[in-house]
């Protein structure tokens, strides 16, 4: 049973419940987008097969179709439920960077799986999740998707960049300032 009392420094449970879900799915996603990135297609199917190189690109569609839901979700939770004030309050530079990372993870984590619906569906490829394939949304233009998957590429990286500092920040308030601030994401 949750303490009421003691939650008004946490984030709002289901926020915290797809905080956690997104980490799990972007972790999956960035696991395949790096290594579909570094083999190639060709790299892929030489080193793993037909079979596993297009299961790899199906899971890979389908984590970026399941963080795009999640943050939009995410987008709905920061808005309906109030955003906890840091107690005690966090030195300016330490807002600033935490709040500069957060809204670019938002971003980014919002934008990289349409750049990658867009790239997928002008390079003719299908646009999948799970075993269903979905709306294309644009028409094949090679020119377009190479630029595309270009920039996905470009803000994968990114997104561990960030991720990388978030994690990093996150570790600093537990394990060094020991000030309770990972209290509130945590689940329990």
């Amino acid at each position: 049973m949750h303490d009421l009392e003691n939650d008004h420094d946490r984030y709002a449970y289901p926020h915290r419940v797809l905080h956690w879900l997104v980490a799990l799915v972007l972790l999956l996603s960035l696991a395949t987008g790096l290594t579909l990135g570094y083999l190639g297609f060709e790299g892929a199917m030489e080193r793993l097969g037909r079979t596993l190189t297009d299961l790899l690109y199906t899971f890979h569609k389908t984590f970026g179709v399941l963080i795009l839901g999640l943050m939009l979700a995410r987008v709905v939770t920061r808005i309906v439920f109030v955003v906890p004030v840091h107690e005690p309050p966090l030195p300016l530079f330490q807002r600033v960077v935490s709040s500069a990372v957060h809204h670019l993870l938002y971003l980014a984590l919002l934008a990289m799986p349409v750049l990658g619906w867009l790239a997928t569906a002008s390079g003719g490829f299908p646009v999948q999740f799970l075993h269903w394939n979905l709306p294309g949304l644009i028409g094949r233009n090679d020119a377009l998707s190479e630029q595309l998957f270009l920039w996905h590429g470009r803000l994968g990286l990114t997104i561990l960049a960030l991720v990388v500092l978030h994690v990093a920040g996150a570790l600093f308030h537990w394990l060094i300032r020991r000030d309770g601030v990972m209290k509130r994401m945590s689940l329990f």
